[in-house]
């Protein structure tokens, strides 16, 4: 499973969600599936748009975490 830690770089740079999603020119509802890990994909140029105003790396706002799901 990956884990989108949006809402910790969000802290560390002190910006609200509505400031964000402004910036990085996608709507608040997108910005909180993103934020509440509920998205089954993202768009590389919105990776790349929440890098450059967050001032991160991908791996910053990404992290991968086994299932603990048996087969």
């Amino acid at each position: 499973m990956i884990l989108v830690n949006l809402d910790v770089m969000m802290a560390r740079r002190k910006i609200s969600a509505g400031d964000l999603a402004e910036r990085v020119g996608i709507t608040p509802a997108n910005l909180s599936i993103l934020k509440n890990n509920k998205a089954k994909a993202i768009r590389f140029s919105t990776l790349e748009a929440l890098c450059a105003a967050l001032d991160c790396q991908p791996a910053d706002l990404l992290q991968y975490t086994p299932d603990d799901k048996t087969e």
